[in-house]
C-alpha cells in the first residue's frame, strides 16, 4: 500500500487545526483532505474513499461522535481518530467503544504523535484488506474457511478453556495500555489473582469439575468489569486484569468486591474446600508507581499476590 495513494480526512472547525494536520500528515507521505464541519466531511465520505478520518470531537452541528457513527454505517473497515481538547475519559473511552480506532489531545505536545497514530490506523487498514483478500482466494476451495477464519482470529487471543484472553493478548494489551499511559500521562492498574487451593480443588471433586470452575469463574468475573477493562487468563489457576485510568486504591476495592463475590457465589464442589467455600487471593499494582515497564508490573503484582497466600489466602495485597 503505497502512501500516496492513501487518502486521509482531516475534520475541524479550527482552520490552524486543519493545517497543522494538513502539513504533518502530507510530510508523512499521504493524501490529505480536510474539511470545516461535520455535514462537509459527510458529504465528501460518500462521494470519495478515505482510508483513515481523523475529527474533532466538538464542532458547530453535526459531532465527532455523530460522524464516526456515520462513517462507520457506511465503511466500518474505515479508521476514525478522535480528537478532543478535553482530557475526558468518559468520551474517549465511549468513542473507542463506538468504533474510533484511537484518540488524540489537543493542543499537541508532539506531532510526531499524529503520524504514529495514523500510521497505525493505515497499517491495521492493511491488514484487513490482506485478510480479506486471502478468505477470497481460499472461499472458493472451501466453503467452511470463511467461518474457519473467524474462528482462528478468535482461537489467536482466546483461551481455549475459559473463553477469556490469553496470555499471548495480556501481553500485546499491556504494551499498548503502557504506551498509551506515558503518552497521555495517565495511570492504570493491575489486578492478579488465583485460586485458592485449587489442587485440592481438583483432587476431591476431579479434574472436569476444575475447569467448570475455571469456565464459571472467568466468566463471573468478566460480566463483573468495564467493557474497558481486560481480564486474561495468566496461566493455570492465574488470571490478570487490566484496568485502565485506575488508581491503585480504587483497583484495590474493586478488587474487594471481587473476592467477595466469589467467596459467597454456590460454586459447585465448594462445602469440600478448606473453608467450605472457592476463594481468591489478589495482588495489586499500578503504573507509574510501581514500575514503567511491562516486567516490573507484572513482578509488583505477583509479589502482592504471593504476599496473599502466605498471609492466609482469602484478601487483596497491594504492591
Amino acid at each position: 500500500m503505497n502512501k500516496k495513494d492513501i487518502k486521509i480526512l482531516v475534520v475541524d472547525d479550527e482552520a490552524s487545526l486543519r493545517a497543522i494536520l494538513d502539513q504533518v500528515l502530507s510530510d508523512e507521505g499521504y493524501d490529505v483532505v480536510t474539511a470545516s464541519s461535520g455535514e462537509g466531511a459527510l458529504e465528501m465520505f460518500s462521494k470519495d474513499t478515505f482510508s483513515v478520518v481523523i475529527t474533532d470531537i466538538k464542532m458547530p452541528g453535526m459531532s465527532g461522535i455523530d460522524l464516526l457513527k456515520e462513517i462507520k454505517d457506511i465503511d466500518s473497515d474505515t479508521q476514525v481518530i478522535i480528537m478532543t481538547s478535553h482530557a475526558s475519559v468518559d468520551s474517549a473511552v465511549n468513542a473507542i467503544r463506538l468504533g474510533a480506532y484511537d484518540y488524540l489531545i489537543k493542543p499537541f505536545e508532539d506531532l510526531d504523535i499524529i503520524a504514529a497514530v495514523a500510521n497505525r490506523a493505515i497499517e491495521r487498514t492493511r491488514l484487513i484488506e490482506e485478510n480479506r483478500e486471502l478468505v477470497e482466494k481460499l472461499r472458493g476451495k472451501n466453503e467452511d474457511l470463511e467461518q474457519a477464519n473467524k474462528k482462528l482470529k478468535q482461537l489467536a487471543i482466546r483461551d481455549g478453556l475459559t473463553g477469556i484472553y490469553n496470555h499471548r493478548y495480556f501481553q500485546e494489551a499491556l504494551m499498548m495500555e503502557l504506551i498509551r499511559a506515558k503518552r497521555y500521562e495517565r495511570g492504570f492498574s493491575l489486578i492478579f489473582f488465583d485460586i485458592d487451593h485449587f489442587k485440592h480443588y481438583n483432587d476431591t471433586n476431579g479434574h472436569p469439575q476444575g475447569d467448570i470452575l475455571l469456565r464459571e469463574l472467568a466468566q463471573n468475573l468478566s460480566d463483573r468489569l468495564r467493557e474497558s477493562d481486560i481480564i486474561a487468563r495468566y496461566g493455570g489457576e492465574e488470571f490478570v486484569i487490566i484496568m485502565p485510568e485506575t488508581t491503585k486504591d480504587i483497583a484495590c476495592n474493586v478488587a474487594e468486591g471481587i473476592r467477595k463475590y466469589v467467596e459467597t457465589y454456590p460454586y459447585e464442589g465448594r462445602d469440600k474446600q478448606p473453608e467450605g467455600k472457592v476463594t481468591i487471593s489478589m495482588g495489586v499494582s499500578s503504573f507509574p508507581e510501581d514500575g514503567d515497564n511491562g516486567t516490573s508490573l507484572i513482578q509488583a503484582a505477583d509479589k502482592a499476590l504471593y504476599e496473599a497466600k502466605s498471609g492466609g489466602r482469602n484478601q487483596v495485597c497491594r504492591s
